[in-house]
């Protein structure tokens, strides 16, 4: 089964699950990027980050050179941004069609998952969703713990 890895990080929580998932699940592995590469840190990335979820703001992102059509699994990842997924991610779902794949979906959050994954699926209609699971804050967490969580969620996609 050949399976792409998509996945929006700002802080590296994302990208820490969605590689090692990559590796884990032998996939293709894609990182959506901004288009506008600004540094943002502390408050000032808090506020940027809140507002464009809060005021659903979809912001430019880079080209991501992945055809959905070319892959039977598609494992999509997100931190969770005031209940939603990323608007980066967002952005890519609401501009790369993706229909008739079986999608599992992953998100990071520090605290509430919150509808994160209700409303991905609602981006994505005419989809089979084989999985979801949830991370708390991966890169404080213990390593091993999130790896073993990971692995075994990973055990349950395969067909």
């Amino acid at each position: 089964m050949k399976t792409a890895v998509i996945y929006y990080s700002l802080d590296g929580n994302c990208a820490m699950i969605a590689e090692q998932a990559a590796l884990q699940l032998k996939a293709d592995v894609f990182r959506v990027l901004l288009a506008d590469t600004k540094d943002r840190r502390g408050i000032a990335k808090m506020f940027w980050g809140g507002r464009m979820a809060v005021m659903h703001k979809k912001p430019e992102i880079q080209a991501l050179a992945v055809n959905p059509g070319a892959y039977d699994l598609i494992v999509i990842g997100t931190p969770v941004w005031a209940a939603s997924p990323a608007p980066p991610l967002a952005s890519f779902l609401e501009k790369t069609p993706i229909r008739g794949k079986k999608i599992a979906l992953f998100c990071c959050h520090a605290g509430g998952k919150g509808r994160v994954f209700d409303k991905i699926k609602a981006m994505l209609p005419g989809n089979t969703f084989t999985g979801e699971i949830d991370f708390i804050n991966p890169s404080k967490a213990d390593r091993e713990e999130t790896l073993a969580k990971l692995k075994a969620w990973i055990k349950t996609l395969s067909p």
